[in-house]
């Protein structure tokens, strides 16, 4: 079956960095839309990222554009969310998801499978 797992979440003070990962398993990684999403406590899960199935294309939420950068490595089945500079509102556990839909999309449910999070915290 599908799983996606993410890792490298953590404690981080502001201005911090932190490197996500996301392994696809039980699916054809280049053949899906991937993306980052975020859920604070008490808040709708949030778009973060998104980026096409070649890894040539990305799009970011406005609150993260500059400081986060996605990627995607096809041969190992495995995308990375570059953390940097980060600020206190970024803590939220992070989901990665994909999607079968070919153009991007920031619409939670148009994401065929999700990861179980990871969660980073920010301190001031």
């Amino acid at each position: 079956q599908v799983q996606l797992v993410e890792s490298g979440g953590g404690l981080v003070q502001a201005g911090g960095s932190l490197r996500l990962s996301c392994a696809a398993s039980g699916l054809t990684f280049s053949n899906y839309l991937m993306a980052w999403f975020r859920q604070a406590p008490g808040k709708e899960r949030e778009f973060v990222v998104t980026i096409n199935r070649s890894g040539g294309s990305t799009y970011y939420a406005d609150s993260v554009k500059g400081r986060f950068t996605i990627s995607r490595d096809n041969a190992n089945n495995t995308m990375y969310l570059q953390m940097n500079s980060l600020k206190p509102e970024d803590t939220a556990v992070y989901y990665c998801a994909a999607s079968r839909m070919f153009l991007r999309t920031t619409i939670p449910k148009r994401y065929d499978y999700w990861g179980q999070g990871t969660q980073v915290t920010v301190s001031s």
